[in-house]
Parts: C-alpha cells; sequence; structure tokens
C-alpha cells in the first residue's frame, strides 16, 4: 500500500515549486514518482499534426519524487506524514501523523 495516491490533495515541501498544493493526477510506483496537477510545468515544442494543426508550445505537467511532497489530511487541511493501521476487520487504512490531526483516517 503506498502513501499517496490518485486524487490526494498534496503539497509540495521542496524544490522550485515549494508551498504548491494540487491534485495527484497520476502515480509512478516503479520510480516514485507522481504527476500533480499545476506543479513542474514544462514546456515541449510541437509541429503542426492532424490532431493538433496549430503546433506550438504545449505546457504539460512532469513527474515529481515522492519525497517532495507531504500528503493534505482531509479532514483538518494540514500536511501530515502517513502511517499505516490494520483496523479489527483487518483491513489496512492510513493515517495522519500529523499530532494537530490526532490519528485522522486518510481514505
Amino acid at each position: 500500500m503506498k502513501k499517496i495516491k490518485k486524487d490526494d490533495m498534496v503539497v509540495v515541501i521542496s524544490g522550485d515549486d515549494r508551498g504548491a498544493k494540487g491534485k495527484v493526477l497520476k502515480v509512478f510506483p516503479n520510480t516514485n514518482q507522481v504527476i500533480v496537477e499545476g506543479v513542474n510545468m514544462t514546456k515541449r515544442h510541437t509541429r503542426p499534426t492532424q490532431q493538433l494543426p496549430q503546433g506550438g508550445i504545449l505546457e504539460a505537467e512532469g513527474p515529481i519524487h515522492m519525497s517532495n511532497l507531504m500528503l493534505i489530511a482531509p479532514k483538518s487541511g494540514l500536511p501530515t506524514r502517513v502511517g499505516f493501521k490494520v483496523l479489527k476487520d483487518g483491513s489496512k487504512v492510513r493515517v495522519a501523523k500529523n499530532p494537530e490531526c490526532a490519528g485522522e483516517e486518510i481514505i
């Protein structure tokens, strides 16, 4: 079970985009990288094609390493580290480690 999943809200804690918040669009578990909405924007120069007759410069999000991100707890809205807890029914859930979040479950 990964600590950061698709559709989680995260905040960037290091790098050029430090402080930026966004939603995780895609996760690459093999390389421990994710694509976050509006973070690490890259420009790509494209030629005109049938799908894109205009061509030009396109901006898209680039991957960023998971170690540079911190999950935002959904209820409190605070950045937090993530831990795991096994419930009585045997299911494993993510929990917030931030003391201000008080073990809040992250679903």
